[in-house]
């Protein structure tokens, strides 16, 4: 029941800020050149020229049957576009999302274990250094050592120009084990590999600091030191006594992040020349297209919220006191 009041007050905010915007969409589309009458005709079709709470007010009201509107510069409905995009995105953001937690979980894990070792001092350095570097630049020193330099993996894109997948997810992965096409899958995952680890730096870099310190605290707890004192072998006691206790803040922080993933992605598909939803988003601001903007950003607040649910449910599956 919360989502109601989270996407109605993501609504108002986005809503209202987006045409603060500097930049006239009519004026934008018709170019320089347009007489003030063309401008005022378009913006009559478009409905720009009603006052801006009843332009809210007939925005809300299409939007709670499912109609975001149609684009201002294609025409297209924004819920078709982002549908068409949406499965880019998320293959993007599960294989970043999956590369962070593939590291940085184990990775978090021995450095607790080894704490004030060599091994965690190194860890430590460079978790700080991967939060702070900035992804554009990443991404861009990727492409140069990888593709340009290198020329082990392909750049930019999600498929070549001669593969063919056949589609019924949407997800090149996916469709491509589904019939069988193994070449397209290896050339999906070679296009995919470098923007995913673009994407996935920071988070990786988070879990593994949040993986450290949830260890260290757990590590520390009565039943741990009991565990040991029984003579329980040291992985079983790391891996399953501390660290399903220990996931509790890690999973809240992997739920935010691929909330945050999703933000990041505009950068990332912009650079990669990834079709996602970054990429209509970034061109959607550039055009002043607000009903694509709008469409946009309450996709990222439904995603964001469902994301926020799951891992409140994920809460009482790894520790049972939950649930009462």
């Amino acid at each position: 029941m919360q989502i109601i009041p989270v996407l109605l007050g993501v609504s108002i905010v986005v809503f209202f800020m987006v045409r603060a915007i500097p930049g006239d969409p009519a004026q934008i589309l018709l170019g320089q050149n347009a007489t003030q009458e063309q401008v005022q005709q378009l913006r009559a079709s478009m409905g720009l020229d009603k006052p801006v709470l009843v332009q809210y007010g007939l925005f809300l009201r299409d939007a709670v049957t499912g109609d975001l509107g149609n684009s201002i510069v294609t025409g297209r409905p924004v819920t078709a576009e982002l549908l068409a995009r949406l499965p880019a995105t998320l293959e993007l953001t599960a294989f970043a999302m999956f590369i962070a937690v593939l590291v940085g979980v184990p990775v978090g894990v021995i450095s607790a274990v080894k704490q004030y070792s060599l091994l965690d001092k190194i860890t430590s350095v460079l978790a700080l250094t991967g939060i702070s570097m900035p992804i554009f630049w990443l991404a861009m020193i990727l492409v140069v050592i990888f593709t340009v330099n290198l020329g082990w993996l392909p750049f930019p894109g999600r498929l070549s120009s001669g593969t063919a997948i056949t589609a019924f997810t949407g997800l090149v992965l996916v469709d491509s084990l589904l019939t069988f096409n193994f070449a397209g899958f290896w050339d999906g995952l070679s296009h995919l590999i470098l923007p995913a680890l673009a994407l996935g730096t920071i988070p990786m870099a988070v879990v593994t600091r949040m993986t450290r310190s949830s260890m260290l605290e757990v590590m520390n707890e009565d039943y741990v030191r009991t565990a040991r004192a029984k003579g329980v072998v040291p992985l079983r006691v790391i891996f399953k006594h501390a660290l399903r206790n220990a996931m509790l803040p890690t999973v809240t922080v992997i739920g935010l992040q691929v909330g945050l993933l999703m933000g990041g992605a505009i950068i990332t598909e912009r650079i990669f020349g990834w079709p996602g939803v970054g990429q209509i988003a970034y061109d959607s601001i550039y055009r002043r297209d607000y009903a694509m903007i709008q469409g946009v950003v309450l996709y990222g607040a439904l995603l964001f919220v469902l994301i926020t649910l799951l891992v409140d449910v994920l809460y009482a599956v790894l520790d049972p006191r939950v649930r009462y």
